[in-house]
């Protein structure tokens, strides 16, 4: 036998040379920026959003909420100087006063647009385009559960009538939403289809509704992301809060992709409500404070809270996301200095954007001197770092 040595270019493979066998030293890790653009950022809408206020809508269907008219448009001019792009309103095939009432606030001349909310029903939709509408928000439910339990019809059916009711609005000159009912329990095939033809035909945006509240983060976002890749129009979320996942559900589908969020002032709906207006602002607005402040009016926020929760008899809960009582209070010692010295050591939202002032709680065993003395600075009063320090000052 013939031995035959192997020169350096025979013990090598690939187009890097690296050696073949347990031996051989392994690739470097391709190391990835985390903080490097992504594709998925192209689609991400936090910083382009627009707000569907349904405190008129959703929020009628609250179980203290009797608003008569002029409550009503007490509401709608508080939020239109806040600045929502959209006001959606209860349908007015539900009752004579419901009509009236949604020909009385088409009638304001108001910024924002105004949504009437129906059935995907012919007859409900010859009702709403009479009233003077911007926009016509069509519904219906496609889960097992509401096709065998509510309305009784198949998905033939449902796309054959969104098909009329839709073409119908349009016909108008008027935008038309469509939106299934129970998106995260219906069947992801039925969500997809019906949506895929709606889009072809020219719905201004489609809806995806969280209906009893049992989606998490991660299915909003991946439903998104789906939908986002198979039709062009915009794309509307309303979200139940069952779970308490209102907000961080809302923030999730517009990083997916989502254009318009369902809100209402307090979150005040069915049950327990849906996607609360102050809640979703304050998530907004920690994640783009620029872009917030110069699209709403934030120090109106306070007083269209007050003007709801007087007009459904509730207080506006303490721990409520920028106007509960305690949202810029600070009380422990170390919290308080530093606050004192930069106010961002402990507050992510400026109180001041929102009209608000911070306080610094004094009266308490918890509290240290370095809050006293602002205190009494504040007061203008002449004592010594000493002084202050006592426990009796």
């Amino acid at each position: 036998m013939v031995a035959i040595e192997l020169g350096e270019t025979s013990r090598v493979n690939g187009v890097n040379g690296h050696s073949n066998g347990a031996q051989a030293s392994a690739p470097p890790p391709t190391r990835h920026n985390p903080y490097a653009p992504r594709a998925s950022d192209f689609l991400n809408n936090v910083s382009n959003f627009k707000i569907i206020e349904s405190t008129l809508r959703e929020g009628e269907q609250f179980a203290n909420a009797f608003f008569d008219t002029k409550t009503k448009i007490a509401i709608a001019r508080a939020l239109d100087a806040f600045g929502v792009e959209y006001l959606e309103l209860t349908s007015p095939a539900a009752s004579e006063q419901s009509r009236a009432d949604c020909e009385a606030i088409c009638k304001l001349g108001l910024k924002a647009k105004i949504l009437t909310h129906i059935r995907c029903h012919m007859d409900d939709a010859r009702i709403a385009v009479e009233t003077g509408v911007d926009g016509v928000d069509v519904v219906i439910g496609t889960s097992s559960f509401l096709r065998e339990f509510s309305h009784g019809k198949d998905m033939a059916y449902i796309t054959k009538t969104a098909i009329e009711v839709i073409n119908f609005v349009k016909s108008k000159g008027i935008e038309v939403r469509f939106s299934t009912e129970d998106s995260f329990r219906s069947d992801l095939v039925d969500l997809l289809s019906i949506y895929q033809t709606v889009d072809k035909i020219g719905v201004n945006r489609v809806g995806i509704a969280d209906t009893v509240g049992c989606a998490n983060p991660r299915q909003v976002y991946d439903l998104i992301r789906t939908l986002r890749s198979v039709v062009s129009c915009d794309i509307e979320v309303h979200l139940h809060n069952d779970t308490g996942m209102g907000i961080a559900n809302a923030y999730c589908a517009l990083e997916a992709g989502a254009t318009h969020i369902d809100t209402s002032v307090l979150g005040i709906g069915e049950r327990v409500g849906i996607t609360p207006l102050g809640g979703l602002v304050a998530c907004l607005y920690a994640a783009n404070p620029e872009y917030v402040k110069a699209k709403y009016n934030l120090p109106m926020l306070r007083e269209i809270e007050n003007l709801v929760a007087e007009a459904v008899e509730v207080n506006v809960p303490f721990m409520n996301p920028i106007t509960g009582y305690c949202a810029f209070t600070h009380k422990a010692g170390i919290h308080a200095k530093a606050i004192l010295n930069n106010p961002s050591t402990y507050e992510i939202l400026k109180p001041e954007d929102f009209g608000l002032t911070r306080y610094v709680s004094i009266g308490h065993r918890l509290t240290g001197w370095n809050a006293v003395k602002s205190r009494v600075e504040q007061l203008g009063l002449k004592l010594t770092d000493d002084q202050v320090r006592l426990p009796d000052c």
